[in-house]
């Protein structure tokens, strides 16, 4: 019968089993928690994109000298569950931070993080730069500074008081606590990507300026937020501007008034501003909000009707009239629709 060896390794088998652990564990240690040097100027501002995965972010970090050894650092990351949990932000990396260090500040922060904002159509350039300062920790002073500021403006090819108009409405994504030219920039170029080559012949069609227009959409989405309206409502301006009427227009006459939007009294449309277009002919001197993209095509692909007037409905749209006698009938029956509510 076989005797059976009690000793699964011997002293010599243990020692080098021991010896080995060791020798493991110290070069984990020594990967994961020793302090990393790198050479560029600290501390190193590092982004991660939006869906950006942890393996393109450990190709970057190796790139930037920061880690060593790109696989330790993802399977560090994978044992810590933490690959898919770093998020969309910019981070500061001082120097002397360990693999594990990197982990947890990718994973819980501190950073400026990539928030996705909405800018609605027709917002004014207060409530733009509101949204702003409270969304995104942007400094509210620079931003509003910057808004007026004609040589800041001039640098951005912008011919205008201010950056009323010029705000394209949308979704963004925008980093925290970002510079405010580098949010103003945003918002520029994405104007720029919208008016195209096909955009910029239009207007010279119309014979009116990127600025004519994007004042004139800003009135038209001042009318209305139905799309379906917007080319019809832009027709009538343009067909006042072409008779040389005053275009009339009641959120102009808000604009140039105090205290936010009201309902106008008669006594409003005297009031003393380049921007009552009750008082003076042509457009006014700038955009009254910031349009958005619907808005823009109807103020350069006005519809062919032979509209001069139109009054609201009561139901939040508007009738339309060729004559001032018919436009009369309408306003008429809009004041019976009020009184009829009123009695309600």
């Amino acid at each position: 019968m076989l005797k059976t060896n009690n000793k699964l390794l011997s002293k010599k088998q243990w020692l080098i089993v021991i010896s080995s652990f060791l020798i493991f564990l110290g070069i984990g240690y020594y990967i994961l928690f020793l302090p990393i040097s790198y050479s560029v100027n600290e501390p190193l501002i590092f982004e991660i994109k939006k869906g950006e995965s942890f393996s393109t972010v450990s190709e970057k970090l190796y790139k930037l000298g920061i880690v060593k050894n790109k696989f330790i650092f993802r399977i560090a990351a994978i044992i810590y569950g933490a690959d898919n949990r770093i998020k969309a932000a910019r981070f500061k990396i001082n120097n002397n931070l360990s693999y594990l260090d990197l982990i947890d500040l990718f994973t819980n922060g501190p950073a400026d993080y990539l928030k996705t904002i909405k800018i609605y159509n027709g917002s004014s350039l207060k409530n733009v730069v509101l949204t702003l300062q409270q969304e995104l920790k942007i400094d509210l002073s620079r931003i509003n500074k910057l808004a007026y500021d004609s040589n800041f403006l001039e640098s951005l090819a912008i011919n205008s008081n201010s950056l009323e108009g010029y705000l394209l409405p949308g979704i963004y994504d925008i980093y925290e606590n970002s510079d405010a030219e580098e949010v103003i920039k945003i918002f520029i170029d994405s104007l720029k990507n919208f008016w195209t080559d096909s955009l910029q012949n239009q207007s010279k069609i119309l014979n009116l300026s990127k600025h004519q227009i994007l004042t004139l959409a800003s009135i038209i989405e001042g009318e209305t937020n139905y799309k379906e309206e917007m080319p019809i409502i832009s027709a009538v301006y343009h067909n006042r501007l072409k008779k040389g009427m005053k275009l009339q227009a009641d959120p102009t006459i808000q604009y140039a008034l105090d205290g936010g939007w009201r309902r106008l009294k008669y006594s409003d449309l005297s009031v003393d501003s380049p921007y009552n277009t009750y008082k003076y002919f042509g457009l006014p001197p700038s955009p009254i909000n910031n349009p958005g993209k619907d808005a823009i095509i109807a103020a350069l692909y006005p519809a062919e009707v032979d509209y001069l007037f139109f009054v609201a409905d009561g139901t939040g749209k508007h009738k339309f009239a060729k004559t001032y006698n018919e436009h009369l009938k309408n306003v008429r029956d809009y004041r019976k629709w009020l009184n009829s509510k009123k009695s309600e």
